[in-house]
């Protein structure tokens, strides 16, 4: 329905939308973590990599479109530079991308252990990224909001997306009473929303985003 509903005159971007049962303002009840999309998101994804000088040269090799260390925190701090959708950092280089905390904690942009971007293994998680690996995390609203794929992509391949991102979310569940997934709904860039029945799979129904 998704696929069918998407008019534009562009590949429109198709996204979930979940909301859980927890309560974000609980330490203990964050929910958070990352996947890497069978089909990818069908967007080209530029890569930060913080680390030491002696490394910049495998993580340009890997993929990586941009690479450095002080020199990076300071262009980013001077001249508010954002040219980059995901950041990953080596342990030892966290001591001064930490600086760097509230200005790209709020932007999804900081490293992050529980993401997988903050590793030693610089090609591994430059490759994954490159592949459709995702992060995803509650809002303030106890909802998560994932791109899985473009319109083209149809809609199997958009199910195998979604169901890799959903299992995803399932495992990450925290030790909260109560039932977890409270309701799925999908929607293209301009389409209408679709809630999807996460207990009969994906036998959709028309429905508002957020309800």
């Amino acid at each position: 329905m998704v696929c069918e509903k998407a008019n534009a005159k562009f590949d429109e971007t198709v996204e979930l939308h979940v909301r859980l049962g927890v309560d974000s303002r609980h330490a203990d009840q964050q929910v958070r973590g990352a996947v890497v999309l069978p089909h990818g998101t069908g967007k080209t994804r530029r890569v930060l990599v913080f680390c030491k000088d002696e490394r910049r040269d495998e993580a340009l090799a890997a993929g990586a479109d941009y690479a450095g260390a002080i020199d990076i925190v300071e262009k980013i701090q001077k001249e508010n530079w954002f040219d980059f959708d995901v950041s990953i950092a080596t342990p030892d280089m966290m001591g001064v991308v930490g600086r760097l905390g509230k200005i790209l904690g709020p932007k999804g942009l900081m490293p992050s252990p529980k993401a997988g971007t903050v590793t030693p293994n610089l090609t591994q998680a430059i490759t994954e990224v490159k592949a459709g690996k995702i992060e995803f995390r509650l809002d303030r609203t106890n909802i998560i909001h994932c791109p899985i794929g473009k319109v083209s992509f149809g809609a199997e391949k958009l199910t195998e997306n979604y169901n890799a991102l959903m299992d995803a979310i399932i495992r990450a569940k925290p030790a909260a009473k109560g039932q977890y997934i409270r309701s799925c709904v999908t929607s293209s860039t301009m389409g209408p929303g679709v809630k999807i029945d996460t207990m009969k799979g994906l036998n959709i129904a028309p429905g508002k985003l957020g309800n």
